[in-house]
């Protein structure tokens, strides 16, 4: 054996103990985007019928926080409640983008590692080993593709939310600032 084929041969080693851990996370992926498609059509009814919860806890905090300003510093005050306002909810977000791009990723290594075992098993001529890879591989891209497609759909929309969301709250803010006669006079 050449060291080629002793490269090649460690190389498949490595792919069939990757396999598990890829489908895993796929499947993992996969029910972790089921739970954000459910919140997501909550969020989306509840924001159809005017709840916006987390958005008027926020208007909340700012009012309380405007009505209780011991040191005169409102507008500072306002402002650091306004960025980790959105800190938190960009944030959110943040676990739908790397679901945009992890989900390929792995439905890719799920397809390729397979496919090796399913081409072996065309040169060796088993058929079963050929159909029950490929299978495998196909399904792969197939779950890879759909987390990634429905996570940057819900990303978009949720990213619409914040934004409008941000806007609101910053508007409130400055409504706040002149409602109050300790703001005026900095």
């Amino acid at each position: 054996m050449t060291a080629i084929d002793q490269i090649r041969e460690l190389l498949h080693h490595v792919a069939g103990v990757l396999v598990w851990p890829v489908l895993i996370g796929l499947i993992g992926l996969a029910g972790a985007m089921l739970v954000a498609f459910g919140s997501f059509l909550r969020e989306a009814w509840d924001r159809r019928r005017g709840r916006r919860t987390s958005f008027q806890n926020d208007c909340r905090e700012l009012d309380a926080t405007a009505k209780s300003d011991p040191d005169g510093r409102l507008d500072l005050r306002l402002e650091h409640l306004l960025q980790a306002a959105e800190r938190r909810r960009w944030r959110s977000l943040g676990r739908l983008r790397l679901a945009v791009r992890v989900g390929p990723s792995l439905g890719l290594m799920g397809t390729l590692i397979p496919m090796a075992d399913a081409l072996q098993g065309l040169a060796e001529g088993n058929l079963p080993a050929l159909a029950s890879n490929m299978v495998t591989a196909f399904a792969a891209t197939v779950i890879g593709l759909s987390v990634s497609v429905s996570a940057y759909l819900i990303a978009a929309a949720r990213e619409s939310w914040v934004r409008a969301d941000s806007e609101a709250l910053a508007f409130f803010a400055e409504h706040l600032l002149d409602k109050n006669p300790t703001s005026k006079d900095t």
